[in-house]
C-alpha cells in the first residue's frame, strides 16, 4: 500500500468515469458561472459600503500559510504480500508527503517511490482503532469463507504506528522507531492535512467564494441539504469528493460481493479500487477546470466592468425584493425556528465561544512566553549570533507544530461536543470548524509575531544599552498584548448570494436565523470576559437600503432598474408555509 501500482480499472471503466466527470462539469459549471457574478457583486458592495473603524491594529503577516518541512526514516507496510520495509519520508511545505527507498535518493533529487497530497486524510496512532475501521469497510461478502486464508494483515502489534486513512483513497501505513518520533510525525502530518484542506476557505479571491457557494447549490439540486467536510481541498479535489460520494454506493454494491480473501485483505483491495477511481476522477476534474480557466478569467473581467457601474441600483433592487420575501415568510419561518432552532442555540453558541476563547488564551500565553524569552536573552547579554537565533525561532512560532499544538488541541477537544450539538441541524462538517479555528489561531499568532518584530525593529537602535533596549521591548510587548486582547470578538463572516429570486430568498431566511444567533451571541459575550461586542461582526453587506426596505416592499416596486446588466427573473410563487416547517 505505498508504491505506484498500475490501475485496476480497464479502459471501459476509465471511459465510464470520464463520462461521469463530464456530466458533473456540465451540471456544475452553470452554477459556478452564476456564483461568479454573485461573488463580484458582493466584493463591490463591501467596497461601496460604510467602512467600519478598525479595532485591531495587528499587522497582517506577509508569510504565506505553510507547514514546516519534516523528514526522517520510517517503515511502511507495502508490497504483495504486504511487509514492513524501511523508507525515508519527507513532508513538503505545501502538504505533500513523499517517500524514498533511502535518504540518499532524496538528497540526490531522485523521484520518490510514492507521493500523495494529504487532503482528506486522517491520522490514527492506535492500531486497534485502525483495525476496527478496516474491518468495518468489508464486514461481509457473499459466499462461504470457511476455506479462506486466515486474516494475518497487521496481525503483529506495531509499537508506534501512523495510519493515514482516507474515505476514497488507499490507506498508508507507517511506523516510527520511537514514541517521540511518532508524535512529531503525527503533528506534522496533521498540519499538512489542515493546510491542504482549507485552501479555499482561506482564500479571499471572489472565484474561491463563488466555487464554494456553487458547490453548495449544486448539492442542493442533487437533494443534499446538509453540510459536511466535502468542501475541504482544492477546487478539483472538492469536485472529486462530490462525485465520489455519488459513485460510492453503486461501486460498493457492484464490487464488494466479488472480493475474495480474508476480511482485511478484501478491505485493502477495496481501498485500492477506490484509489484508482479517485485518481481517474481527479484527473478528469482537474482537466475540466483547467479548460474552464480562460473562460472564468474573461468572465471575471467582464463582470467587474458591467456590474460596478450599476452596483447601487442592483443593491437597491435586491433590498426591495428581499423586503417582499421577508414579509411573506417571516411568520412561518419564525415558527419553524422557534420549534427547531431556538432551544439548540445556547449550548451550541457557548461551545463555539468557549473553544475560540480557549484558543485565543493559548495564543496569548505562547506569545507572552516567546516575547519574554527574547527580553531575557537581551538582558543576559547574549552574543549577536545567539540573539539572531532567538529572533528567528520567535518568528517561526506560528509554523512550529509542537508549540502550536497547545492552541490546536483546544479545537480538537471540542470536536465531539460540536458534532453532537450540530447534528440536529444536518451539519456534519465539524472537521471544517476545527480546521477553521486552528487556522484562526495560526494566523493570529503570525500577525502578532509580525507586529512585535516590526515594532521592535523600529524602536531598537544601536544607541540603546541592553537595559534600555529591554525596556523598549517590554513596551512593545504590552502594546501587542493589548491589541491581541481586542481581537477576542472574532468575525463570523456571512456571505450573500446573487441577484436571483432563489438567492435572495435564501438570504432572507439566513438573515432571520442570524438575528437569533446574534441575540444568543450577545447574551453569551455579555456573560463572558470578552472585550469586543458583536457590532460589525455579523457581516450584512446587502442591508444597505436601511429603513427604506419595508416601505419600498409594501409598494410592490420590483421592476428591473434601467441600465442594470444583470437579469432579475420575475417573482416566482413562494412555497407554502408548510415547506418551512420540515
Amino acid at each position: 500500500m505505498g508504491g505506484q501500482p498500475s490501475s485496476p480499472l480497464d479502459k471501459q471503466q476509465q471511459q465510464h468515469l470520464r463520462g461521469q466527470v463530464d456530466i458533473l462539469l456540465r451540471n456544475f459549471l452553470p452554477c459556478y458561472r452564476g456564483q461568479l457574478a454573485a461573488s463580484v457583486l458582493r466584493k463591490i458592495s463591501i467596497e461601496l459600503g460604510p467602512q467600519e473603524p478598525v479595532g485591531c491594529q495587528l499587522l497582517q503577516s506577509k508569510k504565506l500559510p505553510r507547514v514546516r518541512e519534516h523528514r526522517g526514516p520510517l517503515t511502511q507496510l507495502q508490497g504483495h504480500p504486504p511487509q514492513w520495509q524501511p523508507i525515508f519520508c519527507v513532508l513538503r511545505g505545501d502538504g505533500r508527503l513523499e517517500w524514498f527507498s533511502h535518504r540518499e535518493e532524496y538528497e540526490n533529487g531522485d523521484r520518490p517511490l510514492g507521493s500523495t497530497a494529504l487532503t482528506g486524510y486522517t491520522v490514527l496512532t492506535s492500531q486497534r482503532e485502525y483495525l476496527r475501521l478496516l474491518d468495518a469497510l468489508c464486514p461481509d461478502s457473499s459466499g462461504d469463507h470457511a476455506q479462506e486464508e486466515p486474516d494475518t494483515l497487521l496481525e503483529m502489534p506495531v509499537s508506534f504506528p501512523l495510519f493515514l486513512q482516507h474515505p476514497f483513497r488507499r490507506h498508508l501505513c507507517f511506523s516510527a522507531a520511537t514514541g517521540e518520533m511518532q508524535r512529531a510525525w503525527r503533528l506534522a502530518l496533521q498540519g499538512g492535512i489542515r493546510l491542504r484542506g482549507t485552501v479555499l476557505q482561506r482564500s479571499q479571491a471572489p472565484a474561491a467564494r463563488a466555487f464554494l457557494d456553487a458547490i453548495r447549490l449544486y448539492r442542493q439540486q442533487q437533494g443534499h441539504f446538509g453540510d459536511d467536510n466535502v468542501t475541504l481541498g482544492s477546487d478539483a479535489e472538492v469536485l472529486t469528493a462530490v462525485l465520489m460520494q455519488e459513485l460510492q454506493p453503486a461501486l460498493r454494491a457492484q464490487t464488494l460481493p466479488s472480493l475474495r480473501g480474508a476480511p482485511r485483505a478484501r478491505a485493502w483491495a477495496w481501498t485500492k479500487l477506490l484509489d484508482a477511481v479517485h485518481a481517474a476522477v481527479l484527473a478528469g476534474a482537474s482537466a475540466g477546470l483547467r479548460a474552464f480557466q480562460p473562460e472564468k478569467d474573461e468572465l471575471l473581467v467582464g463582470l467587474e466592468k458591467t456590474i460596478r457601474p450599476d452596483a447601487d441600483q442592483m443593491l437597491r433592487l435586491r433590498a426591495r425584493v428581499a423586503g417582499r420575501l421577508r414579509a411573506a415568510v417571516q411568520g412561518p419561518l419564525d415558527s419553524c425556528l422557534h420549534r427547531k432552532v431556538d432551544a439548540q442555540l445556547p449550548p451550541l453558541t457557548q461551545t463555539l465561544l468557549s473553544t475560540v476563547e480557549a484558543e485565543l488564551a493559548a495564543v496569548q500565553t505562547l506569545l507572552t512566553q516567546g516575547m519574554g524569552r527574547l527580553s531575557r536573552h537581551l538582558r543576559g547579554s547574549p552574543s549577536g549570533t545567539q540573539l539572531r537565533k532567538e529572533v528567528y525561532s520567535f518568528g517561526e512560532m506560528p509554523w512550529d507544530p509542537e508549540l502550536m499544538q497547545i492552541c490546536y488541541r483546544e479545537a480538537e477537544q471540542s470536536q465531539g461536543r460540536l458534532g453532537q450539538l450540530a447534528a440536529p441541524f444536518g451539519f456534519f462538517g465539524t472537521q471544517s470548524l476545527v480546521f477553521g479555528a486552528q487556522d484562526l489561531a495560526q494566523q493570529l499568532m503570525a500577525d502578532a509575531v509580525a507586529t512585535f518584530l516590526q515594532l521592535a525593529d523600529q524602536c531598537l537602535t544601536t544607541a540603546l544599552d541592553r537595559d534600555q533596549a529591554a525596556q523598549q521591548l517590554e513596551k512593545v510587548r504590552g502594546r501587542v498584548l493589548k491589541e491581541l486582547s481586542e481581537f477576542e470578538g472574532e468575525v463570523l463572516a456571512v456571505g450573500s448570494p446573487a441577484l436571483t429570486i432563489e438567492g435572495i430568498y435564501e438570504e432572507v431566511v439566513r438573515g432571520v436565523l442570524l438575528q437569533r444567533i446574534n441575540g444568543e451571541l450577545t447574551k453569551a459575550l455579555g456573560a463572558s470576559n470578552m472585550s469586543c461586542t458583536l457590532d460589525g461582526c455579523l457581516e450584512a453587506p446587502w442591508d444597505q437600503a436601511g429603513a427604506d426596505v419595508e416601505t419600498e416592499a409594501q409598494r410592490g416596486t420590483c421592476s428591473r432598474q434601467p441600465g442594470s446588466s444583470t437579469e432579475i427573473r420575475p417573482l416566482c410563487p413562494l412555497p407554502p408555509p408548510g415547506t418551512l416547517q420540515s
